[in-house]
């Protein structure tokens, strides 16, 4: 996210203007994706080459929102586990993004697109203290 932009709504006693910035909803987003059963993490690199498997410290590298008057589209770039079916977990992340984001901020999501950019595993091998997560993109 390099440029620092802001949604506006109006109370709704007219009290004020909320903003709500663009980076506050991509860490929603990041945030309901990464509790997704089967998402290893988010991947910080959507122009491909060597993808950087992020932490929770980092949960809008790897996400880009485009807002509207009243709605957003959201692109997330996720890593997944090991041995869980992709549709099944991608069904599951674009629910709880969706449900996540519209609760939290009233916006409409219009969308939520998702691109797999690895896979992770774990290595359980005794003796092999050293490397125990492999990451293969």
């Amino acid at each position: 996210m390099d440029e620092k932009s802001t949604y506006s709504m109006n109370d709704i006693n007219q009290v004020g203007q909320i903003q709500i910035a663009d980076e506050v909803i991509a860490i929603i987003a990041g945030l309901a994706a990464t509790e997704v059963e089967g998402i290893a993490g988010m991947s910080g690199n959507f122009a491909g080459g060597i993808a950087e498997v992020l932490g929770k410290k980092n949960l809008s590298k790897g996400v880009k929102v485009e807002v509207g008057e009243s709605e957003v589209s959201i692109d997330l770039s996720l890593v997944i586990k090991f041995g869980y079916k992709i549709p099944e977990v991608a069904a599951n992340v674009q629910k709880r993004v969706k449900n996540a984001v519209e609760t939290m901020t009233g916006l409409s999501v219009i969308e939520v697109n998702l691109n797999i950019t690895g896979v992770h595993f774990e290595k359980n091998k005794p003796g092999n203290s050293d490397k125990e997560n492999e990451f293969f993109e």
